[in-house]
């Protein structure tokens, strides 16, 4: 494999931290408030598609999903939305000490590459404390495309300033890292902390053992 890499894109749920509003956060949180929540899911992904790609804000996603379909639960934005950004977790620590021992080398530029809502992102990268690891941010809720389709990875690329291939993707979805090879760019589909470091010293990119202790 190329060791030329120069930019390292990581994914944010399912890699780092666990998924934002995905279908379980959405059944906990709904199911707690008394939510129908197949009536909530057939609103859900016409109204995601807009939110995610930051074109509407949160309180409109939720006022048309939950909030006006459900008049009678006397529920607030402000209410609900502490229990949505509650809901997000460290997924794995070892990946967090993988990211700030690859800051701390000073040898790549590091980046996020994630489909997330751009208040949901912001409360992510606020209250883990993410924004001191990464050099920039390439979020579908700030350049309004989604992964695997191409915009975002080409949006990546761009603001990257270096050539496809010397960018690296991580990402725990095997379509995504696909889509960013057809451009490409170099990917690890990751499946855990370990494997996630046996791949990286492929590339020649070197954590210790410390990291994953």
């Amino acid at each position: 494999m190329s060791s030329s890499i120069r930019t390292v894109f990581w994914d944010v749920g399912g890699v780092i931290l666990t998924n934002g509003w995905d279908i379980e956060q959405r059944a906990r949180v709904l199911s707690r408030l008394g939510v129908d929540l197949e009536a909530y899911e057939e609103l859900h992904e016409r109204a995601n598609y807009y939110w995610e790609r930051g074109l509407i804000t949160a309180e409109e996603f939720f006022m048309q999903t939950v909030l006006r379909p459900n008049p009678t639960l006397n529920l607030t934005f402000s209410r609900l939305w502490k229990q949505v950004c509650a809901q997000s977790k460290v997924l794995h620590p070892e990946c967090l000490d993988i990211l700030a021992e690859l800051k701390l080398t000073g040898k790549y530029r590091i980046a996020t590459l994630n489909n997330e809502s751009r208040e949901l992102n912001e409360h992510r990268l606020d209250a883990f404390k993410l924004r001191s690891l990464f050099d920039y941010f390439i979020c579908s809720g700030y350049v309004h495309e989604m992964k695997p389709l191409p915009g975002i990875y080409k949006s990546a690329i761009d603001i990257s300033g270096y050539p496809a291939g010397s960018a690296l993707f991580i990402d725990d979805k095997q379509e995504n890292c696909e889509a960013a090879e057809a451009l490409g760019m170099q990917a690890i589909w990751f499946k855990s902390p370990e494997q996630l470091s046996a791949e990286l010293a492929e590339y020649g990119i070197q954590v210790q053992e410390a990291a994953l202790s």
